[in-house]
């Protein structure tokens, strides 16, 4: 097989690239406008995050359901223009000096519904633009581009907003989306089957009854679900942890985050490797395993409170887990038929975003009775269940893709 993948992947690559790299700097600049020039605290600062994430509980079934009816293409360039346009008014706002939280939430709120619209369409359009023995490297070079834009996106907001003022942070953004939205309509979709035109709640409990009675898919989801949540209640405990136990700076505690960027672009490069060396369900399980380590190592810091650990332990947590996305999502295309892949990446993106509030929660709760150490120790304890779920299930059987689903 030719090593160059379609043309038709390359615009949605391309795309996918131009896209996360425009949420990832809305999302960096808009707190840091929010505080440098609204004046805004914590109080403020958590309610636009909630409001950032909330369309991934609200809207993602009803994305996956559109997935399915319509062609996937239109649904992720009508999703695109969504957040150029959100992200085109913030700008208007910005140099009129109207601009006020109101107003970053709402703006906020229909960029990230144009975000859920992308993430539900663009994997369930790579198996009709690859050939099914080149998924994985397709959904490689994917998860590659997020992760050079998630480790570049907040630095260059910083620099942009810093240097430049708000504005230019804005302008380069709507510039990407746009950019994105022009590449997907090169994009040549391949026709489909005429759309059901079942009941929309019937066809929403299909997708979830297919996954929940999958004894390949029921264990991705339980696994992916303890993950956010042993996740987020580490997230919660850290920065203060860092601060307060191991006694690192502002620069300091950046820095050991910045790892986690790092880590991720080190996973999807060695992917690939991976899966070549090892059975499919081996592969699968290395993310999970990873993940435990790098939770171990973060508890070291308890008895070792030095920063090389825990940077060392949020590079893992960008590698292992990138190795997990990859091949699970590559899994799910397989094992799924086409007409309804839409609905069945909605509801693993609606779990695994309601995990994440629950981690929080829980984290903050800990991290308020029984301190910072506490997170780390909880997580570690959640980190290990997620591996047990999946090295219990029978993907760990799994020497090669199953076949493609009558």
């Amino acid at each position: 097989m030719s090593e160059v993948l379609p043309r038709p992947f390359l615009y949605l690559a391309g795309s996918n690239l131009a896209a996360q790299s425009a949420e990832q700097l809305s999302l960096a600049a808009v707190p840091l406008v929010a505080v440098l020039a609204l004046g805004a605290g914590p109080g403020e600062i958590g309610f636009l995050a909630a409001v950032q994430t909330l369309p991934f509980l609200l809207v993602s079934i009803p994305m996956g359901l559109l997935a399915d009816r319509m062609s996937r293409r239109r649904l992720m360039v009508w999703a695109e223009w969504l957040r150029a346009v959100s992200l085109l008014v913030l700008l208007g706002l910005v140099m009129a000096s109207r601009l006020g939280i109101g107003w970053l939430a709402v703006l906020g709120f229909l960029g990230a519904v144009g975000t859920v619209g992308f993430s539900v369409a663009a994997p369930a359009l790579v198996p009709s633009l690859v050939p099914r023995e080149a998924l994985g490297r397709a959904n490689g070079l994917l998860e590659l581009a997020r992760s050079a834009a998630f480790t570049a996106g907040p630095a260059l907001a910083g620099a942009l907003v810093a240097w430049a003022g708000a504005a230019a942070a804005f302008v380069l953004a709507a510039v990407l989306s746009t950019a994105a939205v022009g590449l997907l309509l090169r994009l040549a979709e391949a026709p489909r089957a005429p759309a059901s035109r079942r009941h929309p709640l019937l066809e929403v409990r299909d997708g979830a009854r297919f996954v929940w009675h999958s004894e390949l898919l029921r264990p991705m989801l339980m696994t992916g679900a303890v993950f956010n949540i042993a996740w987020f209640v580490l997230q919660a405990g850290y920065v203060p942890y860092a601060v307060r136990v191991l006694g690192l700076g502002a620069q300091a505690v950046g820095f050991t985050l910045a790892t986690y960027g790092a880590g991720m672009v080190a996973g999807a490069l060695l992917t690939s490797r991976v899966v070549a060396r090892l059975p499919f369900g081996r592969a699968i399980q290395v993310g999970p395993a990873v993940a435990v380590l790098a939770a171990a190592v973060m508890a070291a810091t308890l008895a070792v409170p030095a920063a090389w650990l825990a940077a060392l332990s949020f590079f893992l947590f960008g590698a292992g887990p990138m190795v997990w996305v990859i091949t699970s999502t590559t899994l799910r295309q397989s094992v799924t038929e086409a007409a309804m892949l839409g609905r069945v990446s909605a509801v693993f993106l609606t779990i695994n975003a309601g995990a994440r509030p629950i981690g929080a929660a829980l984290g903050g709760a800990v991290g308020a009775a029984w301190g910072e150490p506490a997170c780390l120790l909880l997580a570690l304890a959640g980190f290990a269940l997620q591996t047990a779920l999946i090295f219990a299930s029978r993907i760990a059987t799994l020497h090669r893709l199953p076949a493609v689903p009558g």
